[in-house]
């Protein structure tokens, strides 16, 4: 019998129609609206193969519920949308899809620091509204890139992406990260920062770090006041290192100068954040992978690693 592989989302045909060759493909048939999860609560239960995105809770009592569960496959890098240590004691495996999004990733990052800084949606909501009637000394003035410091939070595969990147800006590049990156630094000339010292010192700061226990909350109240009053915070990694209401005051109350993000706590964001009403802020929906070279790429990746477990080979791309 073909194994059941069910998909949590609408993908092409093109992408899905090969899989029926030696899969049961049973997806997820709208585009506007993906799985919700009493949805997936009834599926799993008789899926050998969960294809999933990052808007799919697979939680611990999801695996247990799941006898029949093999191999998930998350179309994306990031996996703290599943329990992996469920999944381990479970003898599930779990893949991703590291690597493919590295640049991709690292332009959206630049593009919300250009964006940010030089207040590109605010002056053309003005625009577009009928308010540009006056050209001023300071209007809609914003902050220079060219030469500024720049402190990446992370320094993964993005993280020197984007440090390789503010180098044709003329940035300085400081960083913090979980480990030293001694070959970076001697090659490339960037330098290593505690934390403390890298929010204090940068006037760009990008965040980078995956979503661990560790790094939940990890800038709040104490570490925003720390940055300069010119500074700009980008995250582009995950919501929940940044803590949303203490960014919310520190916007407000003018601690910070501006900030952008791709990611949200709670994704799609409730309309109604206060984030949403501040002009010093920049939403973005979480596109960071979103071109169609990589979301392809992605998707590749995904079933090559479902492809490997159908032949009984090791599985590609595997986080456990």
């Amino acid at each position: 019998m073909k194994p059941v592989l069910w998909i949590t989302c609408k993908l092409p045909d093109e992408v899905v129609e090969p899989l029926k060759a030696w899969a049961d493909v049973r997806q997820w048939p709208t585009v506007e609206v993906n799985m919700p999860h009493d949805k997936l609560v009834e599926i799993i239960k008789e899926a050998e193969i969960l294809w999933t995105i990052m808007d799919n809770q697979v939680s611990r009592e999801l695996i247990e519920s799941a006898p029949n569960l093999k191999l998930i496959c998350n179309l994306a890098v990031g996996y703290n949308n599943i329990d992996v240590a469920a999944a381990k004691e479970f003898g599930v495996a779990v893949t991703n899809t590291p690597g493919v999004l590295t640049d991709t990733t690292a332009d959206l990052a630049f593009t919300l620091m250009l964006t940010t800084a030089r207040r590109i949606v605010e002056a053309s909501d003005e625009l577009r509204n009928g308010d540009w009637t006056y050209w001023g000394v300071n209007q809609l003035a914003g902050v220079d890139i060219f030469g500024a410091k720049l402190g990446i939070i992370g320094m993964g595969r993005i993280g020197e992406a984007v440090a390789h990147r503010a180098k044709g800006f003329n940035m300085d590049v400081i960083y913090h990260n979980r480990s030293r990156k001694v070959e970076a630094e001697e090659q490339f000339g960037f330098e290593y920062r505690a934390l403390d010292d890298l929010l204090s010192e940068s006037d760009f700061i990008v965040v980078l770090t995956p979503l661990t226990p560790e790094t939940k909350g990890l800038i709040g109240e104490r570490e925003l006041a720390l940055m300069k009053n010119s500074a700009v915070l980008i995250n582009v990694a995950r919501g929940g290192i940044v803590q949303e209401d203490a960014l919310y005051n520190a916007l407000k109350n003018n601690v910070i100068w501006a900030a952008g993000s791709d990611v949200f706590e709670k994704e799609p964001i409730d309309l109604n954040h206060p984030l949403l009403t501040l002009k010093n802020f920049v939403a973005l929906p979480h596109i960071g992978s979103a071109t169609l070279r990589t979301r392809k790429n992605m998707m590749e990746m995904n079933i090559q690693s479902m492809i490997s477990y159908s032949k009984g080979n090791p599985i590609d791309h595997r986080v456990i």
